[in-house]
């Protein structure tokens, strides 16, 4: 490696050819351990001008998906791949893009420019770059920062670590240490993880769980990865460990063939109710292939139910590594293709019915139960009502017969900004009337006050064709929405466009939350577009559950595509389906 300072050939030489004393820096650790783990879009004074490789994965995976787009075009209709859909991958995007925001509030003036080194400086090109650097900050720390969150070439950071010790006496700050130790991981330079790990075990006592983090990271590759254990032991006697560092500790055990060891931490990693990583899970099924072992292969499939339990999407990649297993199992005669699923709810490979989303009798007590104790009754975080008009409110739907429909009236009103919203109401709720459903809008008490948004004829002829509650101007219609729907049992839908995350996130438990999108995907009714004279258009509601499922001879496994970004509340509209020959 080309180096600054004369005479030292590797990392390692520059810490033994001085009196090194490592000075622990806490503040700037600190700082940079924040910066790294997903901060972005930062206010800085500096514009930074690097050298990047192309990317070349992007541009595989764009290959890819058109040869399997072109294999598989024609072969699916009317299947469910709405990309306006409520909740399907993708849409949520769309929609943004569709309906761009207001454009951020402009960054404050470029104060500097540097341009960070691509190549080893000197140490007077380090004082110069240092002279030219008009930051209050300190600059060492800085552009270390700059240099890690940039992924600089190790040889790089080594110059700049050269350059620190020789005008400090050999003196190097601990958040430049972690910081370089940061790069080597990244790059996969295991010798010089290792050069850094054996300062660190010389100089400390005991290291901070994010630097255990980055050793264990880069000794799994090396023969030393057993030592990666031992870190994890430390990380134990201060905190619980994060699931990214017991998936290190699972993929290297994996990656050197002990597989007891591996499955052991997985355990582990359960029984601290931690979710694990899927490329963890991945990593279990590549190591599984071609593997004649009912053992190691019942675990694998209870994996499977892992994800279906917890309700959790493997990504393209891990989709492939489950059929590559399926299909290498011997004897098995698996076969796997990448598919969707119809509107009916049939596979489009090989025609099975995907289970229904719609909640068991069961289930849906249940479900409804939760609500009226969690949102309704102790959700006041989350509603703005009193006490009486909820009572009122109560009785006024237990009067009324069943309810098909609950309308959601002022959001539905307000789709259209365009268009008068008594008229847009009007217009729902006498398309619906003629269907002979039994209706209620929700409103506010505002919406009865003559305005030129609001007719007060066109709310009469509303409150003709169906039943209607308007609450004070204060009150939020959520809950009584939910209320209103729940109780008049599972055959009843509602509209609006509200996603409902904050009630979702008022229940206790995940089980309960699962329930609630489930039962939302059922019978929430989303208004796709409104057209002069023709009505309005409602997306289709979900026929079918997206959640890994087998009949015993045959597994679907609904999965994230690589370039598809899917939101909280979406569901990925590509599976894989398994089946056995016959």
């Amino acid at each position: 490696m080309t180096f600054c300072l004369s005479g030292i050939g590797s990392f390692a030489k520059l810490w033994k050819s001085n009196p090194v004393l490592l000075g622990r820096g806490h503040s700037y650790l600190s700082l940079f351990l924040t910066d790294f783990c997903g901060i972005r879009n930062q206010q800085r004074w500096f514009s930074l001008k690097t050298v990047s490789p192309q990317n070349t994965k992007a541009t595989d995976l764009q290959i890819a998906k058109a040869r399997y787009l072109r294999k598989d075009e024609g072969s699916n209709k009317q299947v469910s791949s709405d990309s306006s859909h409520l909740f399907l991958a993708g849409a949520a995007k769309k929609r943004s893009q569709m309906n761009p925001q207001s454009k951020d509030h402009a960054l404050p003036p470029v104060k500097n420019t540097i341009e960070l080194p691509t190549k080893p400086l000197n140490s007077k090109e380090w004082d110069k770059l240092k002279e030219d650097f008009k930051g209050k900050v300190n600059f060492e720390s800085w552009i270390s920062s700059q240099m890690a969150q940039c992924h600089s070439s190790v040889d790089v950071a080594k110059s700049l670590l050269a350059w620190v010790a020789a005008k400090n006496n050999g003196i190097v700050g601990y958040d430049l240490l972690v910081k370089y130790l940061h790069l080597c991981v990244f790059h996969k330079q295991t010798s010089e993880v290792i050069d850094v790990y054996e300062i660190m075990k010389a100089r400390y006592k005991s290291l901070e769980p994010e630097a255990n983090t980055l050793l264990i990271r880069g000794l799994i590759h090396s023969d030393r990865w057993r030592e990666a254990l031992l870190l994890l032991e430390d990380i134990k006697k201060v905190m619980t460990p994060s699931r990214k560092n017991y998936s290190d500790c699972i993929q290297g055990a994996l990656l050197h063939q002990d597989v007891n060891i591996a499955w052991n931490l997985y355990q582990e990693l359960l029984a601290h109710d931690l979710i694990p990583m899927l490329e963890t899970l991945k990593a279990f099924f590549d190591f599984g292939k071609d593997i004649e072992d009912d053992h190691y292969s019942k675990k694998l499939l209870d994996i499977l139910l892992y994800l279906r339990n917890n309700h959790l999407y493997p990504g393209e990649s891990f989709a492939h590594s489950i059929k590559t297993w399926f299909e290498s199992v011997p004897g098995q005669q698996w076969k796997g293709q990448f598919t969707t699923i119809q509107n009916s709810g049939q596979c489009s490979g090989c025609g099975k019915t995907i289970e229904s989303i719609h909640l068991s009798p069961e289930e849906y007590e249940f479900l409804k139960g939760k609500i009226m104790r969690d949102v309704i009754d102790g959700g006041d975080q989350y509603k703005k009502t009193t006490p009486w008009e909820l009572k009122r409110f109560k009785n006024f739907v237990k009067s009324c017969p069943p309810f098909d429909i609950v309308i959601d009236g002022l959001n539905v009103a307000k789709m259209f900004p365009k268009a008068r919203e008594s008229q847009v109401l009007l217009e729902l709720v006498s398309q619906l009337a003629k269907q002979n459903l039994r209706l209620l809008v929700l409103g506010r008490k505002h919406m009865l006050k003559k305005s030129p948004r609001w007719r007060k004829d066109e709310m009469e002829m509303v409150r003709e064709q169906a039943s209607c509650f308007f609450a004070d101007n204060i009150s939020e219609d959520d809950p009584f929405l939910l209320y209103a729907t729940l109780h008049s049992g599972n055959h009843c839908k509602f509209v609006t466009k509200d996603l409902m995350r904050d009630h979702k996130a008022c229940l206790s438990d995940s089980k309960t939350q699962h329930l609630f999108f489930k039962w939302q995907q059922g019978h929430q009714l989303a208004i796709r577009n409104k057209f002069p004279g023709s009505g309005i258009t409602f997306q289709h509601i979900l026929s079918h559950d997206t959640v890994v499922q087998t009949t015993g001879d045959s597994w679907h496994i609904p999965y994230d595509e690589d370039l598809v970004e899917r939101y909280s509340y979406e569901v990925p509209t590509k599976w894989l389906c398994l089946h056995r020959k016959t």
